[in-house]
């Protein structure tokens, strides 16, 4: 006798979506956050392998599968065959079965056959995914006539991006759905209607709406909007917390990172939610690294004496990652307080990163003082405030310079001090 499976119940416009995927051979959504997405295509998924079929998901890196393959185990856990974490496969009593694959591997897929294949956060590949779309993936379905189904929230106007493509260019043969984030019931209206308030324009008209956005040339952080009636603040008299964000590379020369910190005052009740209090960007030398990283965690302790921190300094928050490794393990052995910032955030990459802080910046939530505003200082042989310059001067769509310390600390900073749950 087959166990049951109890199967998430999916909105009105999820559900329309769904009917499609057995209608059309190729199938591609263009989403908002919080739509439902994930939810549709897991759902999708498991009751596919439940009635025999082989399903093939495929995403952009092993740590994003990772959470889908859990959550798809738990709801077919009654009849699972086998499974393996490390391989992402899950077998099932009916000879259906699911096989995760990453998108970083050109030739993912090769060799298999599915009757569905599902392309999970394709607007997250930049260039490539075409490629192997047709010579990796396509194959898989000729055997079984199967269907494709491919998802992501848009990522700018970008002619090499897969998915970019598959929505606009309709010889390419995909059937397209658009969901911004309001096509979903179970949200509330009023909080939903509240977000082209709350974000920059073009972040919403992205994230929320769904639509192409051409970010070429587009100032991202407004000065402004650190400023109060055109001018920085003063030093709070009381806050809760101040903290560091330090940036940093083993390199040294004019083209590679040199290193950063800028320092920040947290009010969680009262106040400015985030004031910037200082920075400073420099070129060091590896070896020199630890003998600076101990004047950081004592301007932290200076600058929460001098602004009154209920609970002190937090000290410092450092990537986990090449010379950051270092410099954590440095930290401990002379019982420094210094923290990783989680993982999840450092994926999530610069433009990343600037995507997920930018509604706190616009509603007003991070301010900066009259002596960070003012500073100026020598690095790379530019004189300026570094820290405007990099912050204010970022643009999405456009090459990155490698400069950007500031703009990562800053960026870090927010995320840590005012992100929820969700990265945003």
């Amino acid at each position: 006798m087959t166990q049951p499976v109890k199967l998430q119940e999916l909105h009105a416009k999820q559900a329309e979506i769904g009917r499609a995927f057995n209608e059309s051979r190729r199938v591609v959504i263009r989403c908002g956050r919080r739509f439902g997405k994930t939810t549709l295509l897991e759902r999708c998924a498991s009751k596919w392998a439940y009635n025999g079929l082989k399903v093939g998901w495929f995403g952009p890196t092993y740590k994003l599968n990772l959470p889908t393959y859990k959550r798809i185990l738990r709801t077919v856990q009654p009849v699972v065959f086998s499974k393996s974490k490390i391989d992402q496969v899950i077998e099932l009593n009916s000879g259906g079965c699911i096989e995760f694959w990453t998108l970083q591997d050109e030739d993912a897929g090769r060799s298999r056959f599915y009757d569905r294949v599902i392309i999970d956060e394709g607007s997250l590949v930049p260039k490539g995914l075409r490629s192997i779309w047709e010579q990796a993936i396509a194959p898989t379905l000729l055997d079984r006539k199967g269907h494709a189904i491919m998802a992501g929230t848009p990522k700018g106007i970008d002619p090499e991006n897969f998915f970019y493509e598959a929505c606009t260019d309709k010889s390419l043969g995909w059937r397209e759905f658009h969901a911004p984030t309001a096509s979903n019931p179970m949200l509330d209206p009023e909080a939903v209607a509240k977000l082209k308030d709350e974000y920059p324009a073009l972040v919403y008209q992205q994230e929320y709406l769904a639509d192409f956005v051409d970010w070429n040339g587009a100032a991202f952080f407004s000065e402004n909007s650190l400023l109060v009636d055109g001018e920085p603040v003063d030093y709070p008299t009381r806050c809760d917390q101040v903290f560091a964000v330090v940036d940093t590379a083993l390199k040294d020369g004019l083209e590679h990172d040199g290193t950063a910190v800028t320092y920040f005052a947290r009010n969680i009740i009262t106040g400015t939610p985030l004031t910037i209090l200082d920075w400073d960007v420099l070129q060091i030398e590896g070896a020199l690294l630890e003998s600076w990283l101990p004047t950081v965690a004592q301007r932290c302790e200076e600058l929460a004496a001098q602004v009154g921190a209920r609970q002190g300094s937090l000290g410092g928050w450092i990537e986990d990652k090449a010379s950051g490794i270092v410099l954590l393990q440095q930290a401990r052995r002379r019982s420094l307080p210094f923290h990783p910032i989680e993982e999840k955030l450092v994926d999530l990459g610069k433009e990343g990163r600037a995507l997920s802080v930018s509604g706190y910046v616009h509603r007003g939530e991070v301010k900066i003082s009259r002596y960070a505003h003012d500073k100026v200082t020598n690095y790379k042989g530019q004189t300026r405030n570094h820290l405007i310059s990099q912050v204010c001067g970022f643009r999405l769509g456009t090459k990155t310079p490698h400069h950007q310390d500031l703009l990562d600390t800053f960026c870090y900073g927010v995320a840590i001090a005012l992100g929820d749950s969700e990265g945003y």
